[in-house]
């Protein structure tokens, strides 16, 4: 069965299924380099909507394999919108203490731009609490300790290597004192944080530019959108306890 859908005000959509479940094709053609809180509200009523389509689906599913493939169709939705919900904050200013709600309307501090864009994204998790933790607990509330890989100490471009050959997916990454994301997908990896140096304020950075974990002895990353337990607590809408 095909599946086509469409998300009002994205242009980046296109794509086309060779089985239930399965998609086989996107194609990213626009991205927006400034604060976009309207867009940041479109994205995140579709992606609610869309979640709740799928934990009726998974719920109604009589069948491991049906579980599944609702499964890998979530993982789909959350790898194609929250990196459009992260660039819609590019341009936000940075402050350590920093609580901004929404895109552009005050600053954020780097946890706080991480656990927003986790809750607006449908993990129902307290975002003041998870932004006030060390880096570790971040990725922990979200994945057990066997998909937190570290490394210390390790050549930068050595690290970027090894994190480009890793499976796609939606990233969290902790360092020395520092939270954000990595979008690994076959065109690259894209750095989302909010940054205390260099623009001061949410960036996307490409390996380049990605100065924080450069200068990093510590880093420790987590694929979320790979982990099952966290897309089966996506698709359930458990509340997470943050891990302290």
């Amino acid at each position: 069965m095909l599946i086509f859908w469409a998300i009002v005000g994205i242009v980046w959509v296109g794509w086309k299924a060779d089985r239930a479940g399965y998609f086989d094709e996107l194609v990213i053609i626009q991205k927006k380099p400034k604060p976009d809180r309207e867009r940041y509200e479109v994205l995140m009523k579709e992606l609610a909507r869309w979640r709740g389509e799928l934990a009726v689906k998974y719920k109604t599913a009589k069948t491991a394999e049906q579980k599944l493939a609702v499964e890998y169709d979530a993982r789909v939705m959350l790898e194609l919108v929250m990196p459009e919900m992260m660039r819609c904050w590019v341009g936000t200013g940075y402050d350590f203490n920093g609580t901004a709600e929404r895109p552009g309307e005050g600053k954020v501090a780097c946890g706080y731009f991480v656990s927003t864009v986790l809750r607006d994204a449908g993990f129902r998790v307290n975002r003041y609490k998870l932004a006030q933790q060390p880096s570790e607990n971040i990725l922990r509330t979200f994945l057990p300790r066997k998909s937190c890989l570290l490394k210390v100490d390790k050549d930068y471009d050595d690290y970027a290597d090894w994190v480009e050959g890793l499976e796609n997916g939606i990233y969290m990454i902790g360092l020395d004192t520092h939270v954000g994301f990595l979008v690994n997908r076959e065109d690259g990896v894209y750095f989302f944080h909010s940054s205390a140096s260099r623009l001061r304020g949410v960036v996307e950075e490409r390996r380049s530019d990605a100065g924080a974990i450069r200068r990093s002895k510590w880093r420790m990353i987590g694929n979320l959108s790979g982990e099952p337990s966290a897309i089966r607590t996506w698709l359930q809408g458990d509340s997470i306890v943050v891990r302290s």
